[in-house]
């Protein structure tokens, strides 16, 4: 099981928000790329980025760091926030980002997954963000009547590399992921699964990793930033 260190971009920052909240953000790094990069040599082999602003505004905002990030680390990034039409997709495969994460377009346009996926196989993720069960939208601001598992298993067919489920009420928020949604959903699709949510220490990272799915991974922000889980001793037990 992969560990996706996340870094989230804010106004040119790393910071983590509170169960979505960009009222609630904590700067942790002035310099995302430095991040990534001390990300790279303790080993991961993989970064999640998110652009936050992005998300909420419906189009790229920190181009420039995540540029950078692309720069100065050689391991894979998926990126998303703001990325809503074939032409940002395009743009940031062609910037050298490994995957692309569609989020609120997933919702409102299927369609275009299905093409991105067809055009860039392997290389286009679904993002599924929720609370109590159904699906939240721009920035998690918009909240729809769309239940995780009815969109997941519409996707079912359609060739996306993996999908990120993201509760939103466990996000920041230092309390445990929500393994039972988490392993429900992987074993109710093929795709692919990564955890995102409320990762806060080794025995969450364990207990994903023994859950009884087939998770591809688990996305871990603030328990990296605030020490609460050792990046080597995390990635030992996932690849034990």
């Amino acid at each position: 099981m992969i560990l996706y260190p996340a870094i989230d971009l804010k106004d040119g920052q790393a910071v983590r928000l509170l169960r979505g909240d960009m009222e609630k953000s904590t700067v942790f790094n002035n310099d995302p790329a430095a991040q990534a990069l001390d990300f790279a040599n303790a080993g991961c082999e993989w970064l999640h980025l998110v652009d936050l602003n992005g998300a909420f505004e419906g189009e790229p905002v920190n181009a420039g760091p995540v540029e950078a990030i692309l720069a100065q680390s050689k391991i894979p990034a998926q990126l998303g926030g703001g990325i809503r039409d074939m032409a940002t997709i395009e743009r940031w495969l062609d910037k050298g980002l490994a995957r692309v994460i569609l989020g609120t377009i997933a919702v409102e346009n299927p369609t275009l997954v299905r093409q991105a996926a067809k055009a860039f196989p392997g290389q286009v993720a679904v993002g599924i963000d929720a609370r109590n069960g159904r699906v939240a939208t721009k920035g998690w601001a918009e909240e729809t009547d769309v239940m995780v598992t009815d969109l997941a298993k519409s996707f079912e067919d359609a060739g996306v590399a993996a999908i990120i489920y993201t509760d939103i009420n466990r996000d920041g928020a230092m309390q445990g992921p929500n393994i039972t949604a988490t392993t429900a959903l992987a074993h109710a699709v093929s795709i692919p699964v990564i955890a995102s949510g409320g990762v806060s220490s080794l025995d969450d990272l364990i207990a994903l990793r023994d859950c009884g799915a087939d998770l591809n991974g688990a996305i871990s922000g603030r328990a990296l930033y605030d020490g609460a889980i050792d990046l080597a001793q995390a990635l030992e037990a996932l690849n034990a």
